[in-house]
């Protein structure tokens, strides 16, 4: 399966600010000068060279995850505001034949995960099924309610897509072709799930929206299974330390112990994600370098550690 990030901040979307994007460029130019650039023709290759929180911005949308499954079925995770380049993507790029039955999961309706629904291309679409899975009853009431006037000029269920909502449940197993799925709840304010996408036992683990301490880790991970040996997991870690103290109970998990959760649960591949909307890409940069060095003092090579970053994917 190919996991792919199209959004990755947590709570509301947060453009690049004309400061930030002016300070990248100074320090992008001062690297320039230090290395001689000279000719346009080496400009790709220079870009090339960046450190990564240069050559790229880690984005400013909102929670969105897509899944593709080895026969090619498309499992959508939350539609916060990254959904909309999905979508673009989806409609603009896929060929004629291609399965038009897209499975969104929902983790929970906080509105920075939900709000790109009405900019996804395929909602308008008459040949599109949607079918929507959440734990939650009420999950076909809250997506009417966000579309509903005076909030937005087309409600959902005029727009000319097929959809069909599926409660399901914790603790029970989804098939899809040779895919499984099951979730797990989370603590966070008003609740929120965890999902677990299984294929040829390669395990991805997407897991935001929770606050995990010490406590709640031993207990997460202990003698339920659901977290352990994922190959790749995408971890809530919205917080430093320091803040997560300053906003204890706000559902979110400060990136130290994101890493502990990594080393704990056997993970593989850890990616970071949720990012604080007020954090800079400088400062992603600097709590990406302070998570190896916390895994390092750890005494440990494992999990691998990411940032998440819009465009960034995974093939398991």
């Amino acid at each position: 399966m190919k996991i792919k990030l199209w959004g990755v901040r947590g709570s509301l979307p947060t453009p690049l600010s004309s400061r930030e994007y002016r300070n990248k460029m100074k320090l992008i130019l001062k690297i320039a000068v230090e290395k001689g650039l000279s000719s346009e023709r080496d400009i790709d290759n220079f870009i090339n060279t960046l450190p990564d929180y240069l050559g790229n911005t880690y984005g400013g949308n909102t929670t969105c995850v897509s899944v593709t499954s080895g026969s090619g079925r498309t499992f959508i995770l939350d539609c916060g505001t990254g959904i909309r380049s999905l979508g673009d993507e989806l409609v603009s790029s896929g060929p004629v034949s291609m399965d038009k039955r897209i499975n969104i999961f929902i983790t929970h309706t906080h509105w920075d995960h939900i709000q790109g629904l009405p900019f996804f291309k395929p909602i308008y679409i008459p040949d599109y099924t949607l079918d929507f899975y959440s734990p939650n009853e009420d999950l076909e009431d809250h997506l009417i309610q966000q579309m509903a006037p005076p909030f937005f000029p087309a409600s959902l269920h005029s727009t000319a897509s097929a959809k069909n909502f599926h409660q399901i449940k914790p603790g029970e197993q989804y098939t899809f072709d040779d895919i499984t799925i099951d979730c797990y709840p989370l603590r966070h304010p008003g609740g929120s799930f965890a999902y677990r996408f299984r294929e040829h036992n390669k395990t991805f683990i997407f897991c935001t929206d929770v606050e995990i301490t010490g406590e709640t880790l031993e207990q997460l991970g202990g003698s339920n299974d659901f977290f352990l040996d994922a190959d790749l997991m995408i971890l809530d870690s919205q917080y430093t330390l320091d803040e997560s103290f300053m906003k204890f109970s706000w559902g979110h998990t400060c990136y130290t112990v994101a890493v502990n959760c990594g080393v704990r649960w056997n993970v593989k591949n850890l990616v970071l994600t949720h990012h604080e909307p007020a954090y800079s890409d400088l400062k992603l940069k600097e709590i990406h370098q302070n998570a190896l060095e916390h895994r390092n003092e750890l005494r440990t090579g494992s999990p691998n550690i990411y940032m998440a970053r819009e465009g960034m994917s995974f093939v398991l």
